[in-house]
């Protein structure tokens, strides 16, 4: 997927599985805190229903819409950890296992916690938009 798209704009579009099967409605865009990079979007996959995660690094756009390679089956599946809220590292981990995706490549490493630093845990999946 682009990396300089605004993930704003993916709020509101339709998201379609590999086979063009509606999923629903992008709902909330998640970025990775360390890099900004949209990283999953959760779709709101009835008026009833949750909202799923899914992987943006292997969607892509047409035209207004946002196509997701996987099946509809995988996607409704899909972990369920809420939303409005930060990803932990291991729900992140889940929901690659989950998608079969390769993890992707660490940062460099982050230099030790000091006493002063107070909480070093990184955060993953900042909502777009969201005031921190």
């Amino acid at each position: 997927m682009e990396n300089d798209i605004d993930p704003r704009s993916l709020i509101g579009r339709k998201a379609f599985d590999r086979d063009g099967h509606k999923i629903g409605t992008v709902d909330e865009v998640y970025l990775d805190d360390a890099t900004g990079v949209p990283e999953w979007a959760a779709v709101r996959t009835g008026i009833f229903s949750r909202d799923a995660f899914v992987p943006l690094a292997p969607s892509t756009l047409e035209e207004e819409t946002l196509r997701i390679p996987f099946e509809r089956s995988l996607i409704k599946d899909a972990p369920d950890f809420g939303v409005g809220r930060h990803l932990s590292p291991e729900q992140e981990l889940q929901l690659y296992r989950h998608y079969g995706l390769a993890l992707p490549e660490p940062g460099p490493p982050e230099r030790p916690a000091s006493l002063s630093d107070g909480d070093s845990a990184r955060d993953f999946g900042r909502v777009a938009g969201q005031d921190d």
